[in-house]
């Protein structure tokens, strides 16, 4: 019997299809075989824009800097965040109210606020604009998403799972390496997700602080003036290609660690918990 379709579905359906609207067209028009500098109105198929990919030095450049940024910035936040993320969700402390109300400050605080107290402290320290204040800056400002994610996880864990670890005679940085971390992974990997695309697609305050670096979004927006070529559009869908594929690989996981048996809706986090633990004790 075939499935009734709702008015909440279509609701839905034309929703994603209103969010991915302009990814489609971004995709679409790196195919465009444009022949002027305006990449605004469709000309033809063509495959040439992904062979001349990095025929562009400054754009390439820009790329480069985005994504060494970028990268850099998600390893710090991942690691600075997991840590203060897994201190909130699991420990109670005097101060742990204020320092839950800074974190969604942080969160909330808007760009243009963020970006220009950044500057300011910046220029006060005498500190030279540029990779280093961008990264500084990046860092700052993705710190408080990865460690709400991370908190967030923590705080539906078992602690039942840890004690009996520490009944089988696991220490410290045993548990939390086979027990704790396994079970965080999927908030760990939302976070530097997030991480990565809050710092890779960052304008304004890579524009306050960026100083004479440019970065992608910083290029595309100079770009604007003169006329886009359609190696943004493929940088684009490269670099969106990449994310969704990090997120699906993301999704599976999670899915698959919540099939397993003996999972507690993907907490376990992996089957061979127990024998690595085991086997780790038993030396």
């Amino acid at each position: 019997m075939p499935r009734k379709v709702s008015g909440l579905h279509v609701y839905t359906m034309l929703l994603i299809a209103w969010l991915l609207l302009p990814v489609a067209i971004m995709v679409m028009f790196g195919f465009n075989d444009v022949h002027g500098k305006q990449n605004f109105r469709w000309e033809g198929f063509t495959l040439r824009w992904y062979a001349r990919l990095l025929d562009k030095d400054d754009l390439t450049a820009a790329v480069v800097n985005s994504l060494t940024i970028a990268l850099a910035s998600t390893f710090v936040t991942t690691v600075v965040g997991t840590l203060a993320g897994l201190a909130l969700g699991r420990y109670r402390f005097r101060g742990e109210g204020v320092a839950g109300l800074l974190l969604f400050m942080a969160i909330c605080c808007p760009e243009i606020v963020m970006g220009a107290s950044l500057l300011s402290m910046f220029v006060t320290l005498g500190l030279p604009r540029g990779h280093l204040t961008i990264l500084a800056s990046h860092v700052m400002f993705s710190i408080a998403f990865v460690a709400v994610t991370v908190r967030a996880r923590v705080a539906g864990l078992d602690p039942a799972v840890e004690e009996a670890a520490q009944d089988l005679g696991a220490g410290p940085w045993t548990r939390f390496r086979l027990v704790t971390l396994p079970m965080i992974m999927p908030g760990v990997v939302a976070g530097a997700l997030l991480a990565f695309v809050l710092s890779i697609d960052d304008f304004v305050i890579t524009d306050f602080t960026g100083g004479a670096t440019v970065t992608f979004p910083l290029w595309i927006y100079g770009s604007t003036r003169t006329g886009m070529p359609p190696q943004v559009n493929v940088m684009g869908t490269l670099i969106f290609a990449a994310g969704a594929l990090a997120a699906a690989l993301a999704a599976r996981r999670t899915a698959r660690a919540g099939r397993l048996p003996g999972s507690t809706g993907g907490q376990s986090g992996d089957s061979s918990i127990v024998p690595k633990m085991t086997e780790e004790t038993s030396r």
